[in-house]
């Protein structure tokens, strides 16, 4: 990749194009790992619901809604179909019953264990025949990219997710 002036949008444009071209591969590995997690496979949508969840402590259905973009009737079939198979519950809030606030079970907290692993063992066995120093370059980027990305999504700091399995 040539190196282009600090100043110039090019290299925005042609890293915004790469990453594209990068996530359409993550979204075929990531599919592959979510059939093979557990039984009961989850949607790429639901799959979304169970890392928010996670990631926000005391997140109510409303806030789940606009954290997705999407519609509250199809927020709220999304979180039936999770806890149809087990791995969400559905708690009044302490202060106000009418509110919905959303848990991982344990079954839903293992079932995004496993996909984490299954999808780390993809990815490095393609980094694994990366040169060292991209690799290394790889690390730096993308913990600068997810911080960019996390943080209107109220997911937890960069430094967290290096203490994860994924």
């Amino acid at each position: 990749m040539s190196q282009r002036s600090i100043g110039s949008p090019k290299p925005v444009v042609s890293a915004a194009a790469q990453m594209s071209e990068l996530i359409e591969l993550l979204e075929v590995v990531w599919e592959r790992g979510r059939d093979t997690a557990s039984a009961p496979p989850v949607s790429s949508a639901q799959a979304r619901v169970l890392f928010l969840v996670e990631a926000n402590v005391q997140l109510n259905l409303r806030e789940l809604g606009r954290l997705l973009e999407a519609a509250p009737p199809s927020v709220t079939r999304l979180c039936d179909r999770l806890q149809a198979v087990g791995f969400l519950e559905r708690h009044p809030g302490a202060d106000d019953r009418r509110e919905v606030l959303l848990r991982l079970t344990p079954t839903g907290r293992t079932y995004l264990e496993r996909l984490r692993a299954r999808r780390q063992e993809v990815l490095a066995e393609a980094m694994a025949a990366m040169p060292e120093a991209s690799r290394a370059a790889l690390a730096t980027g993308l913990a600068d990219f997810c911080a960019a990305v996390a943080k209107p999504l109220r997911l937890p700091s960069p430094e967290s997710f290096t203490t994860r399995t994924a």
